[in-house]
């Protein structure tokens, strides 16, 4: 695997992509250290509504006062995320960005043009699968930060019709200096699709810093890898299999310095007279994506990245989601629902030579 953070270089060529939910459900499996001689350092919270897990393989008799340290580095830079992209935070960047006026250029850190600027990429590259602006789309179908009705139900059309009124990338601007945004209708953005593995590259730019070379961080089922296991081996991932127990395997895959990320249908869900409604907006549509592709795993460089990928690949479908994998050179690999109850495989050509046989 010495090749492979140069092999990610030639399928990270897109503009982006991902998605919101991520709930991607990649099961990290770290192999017991009993026969090595380094020693693994696991940091655990909650941070953006949702866990991490952080593993850090480190020199035997490392001291514990490093480990209290990056406890506590790794803590504040997931603040600064969440303090600046949350829609759960009423004080948080975009949703005070969320409530100002149209055509007011409003001040936000240097961080959030970074992912808006990425999210706009990847929305161009899409073709529009991928938007950032289905913020209003997301809570009306109850998928947001305000607590959804039991049951939850599809909107009624005339809502429904407003929402879309409220929807379009091409009215989201970004200036770099100063760093601010500014929309031309009365949008509301959501970065769920992309701020979780931001996050994650956080955290793994910040390990990096402080010198650490082996380390698997994960963030609400994003993941980042870098260095070997403590075994000395590449980091051994699971593709989740979707409507199965959670931690059941699809198929595995062995990566190092590289991200991953996963979007489906199978986790954030619910049911209104038989029909699955999921947490991804399909943006042409202004509704919540139907057709058979139940997940999407995407490697990339960057979480980020690998994030936004997943949900736009996942919110275009098998068919045309496969078509820009493969055009753009994707590390991608589908599971798709058949008529039968059972699930069709499809990996990209760069996705391929990192899966373990089935």
């Amino acid at each position: 695997m010495a090749d492979v953070a140069a092999t990610l270089s030639a399928w990270d060529r897109v503009g982006r992509l991902c998605s919101r939910l991520a709930l991607l459900s990649l099961v990290a499996t770290l192999a017991s250290c009993s026969e090595t001689k380094s020693e693994v350092w696991r940091i655990d919270g909650r941070s953006m509504g949702t866990f991490y897990h952080i593993t850090i393989v480190v020199p035997p008799g490392a001291h514990s006062a490093l480990l209290s340290e990056l406890t506590l580095g790794i803590t504040q830079r997931l603040v600064q995320v969440e303090q600046a992209m949350s829609t759960y935070l009423e004080d948080s960047e975009v949703s005070r960005f969320n409530r100002v006026a149209v055509a007011t250029w409003f001040p936000v850190s240097s961080a959030t043009v970074r992912v808006v600027s990425l999210a706009q990429e990847i929305a161009v590259s899409s073709g529009g699968a991928f938007d950032i602006t289905v913020g209003e789309l997301v809570e009306l179908w109850g998928f947001g930060a305000t607590p959804a009705p039991a049951p939850r139900q599809p909107p009624a059309p005339a809502s429904l019709s407003r929402a879309r009124e409220a929807l379009g990338y091409q009215y989201l601007e970004w200036r770099a200096q100063p760093p601010a945004l500014r929309k031309q209708r009365p949008l509301h953005i959501d970065l769920s699709a992309i701020a979780k593995g931001y996050a994650v590259d956080q955290v793994a730019d910040y390990l990096y810093e402080r010198g650490l070379q082996h380390y698997l961080v994960e963030v609400g089922g994003e993941l980042r890898a870098q260095g070997k296991n403590a075994n000395g081996k590449a980091w051994r991932l699971g593709i989740e299999r979707p409507d199965a127990a959670p931690g059941t395997v699809q198929r595995a895959i062995n990566i190092n310095d590289a991200a991953v990320a996963t979007s489906g249908d199978y986790r954030n869900f619910y049911l209104w007279q038989g029909q699955r409604y999921s947490h991804s907006m399909n943006p042409h549509l202004g509704r919540p994506v139907r057709h058979a592709l139940a997940s999407v795993t995407v490697i990339a460089q960057r979480a980020a990245r690998a994030d936004a990928l997943a949900t736009a690949l996942y919110v275009l479908g098998p068919d045309a989601g496969r078509q820009l994998a493969e055009q753009h050179e994707l590390a991608a690999f589908f599971i798709i629902r058949s008529a039968t109850d059972t699930w069709e495989e499809y990996a990209t050509p760069a996705m391929t030579q990192l899966l373990s046989p089935p």
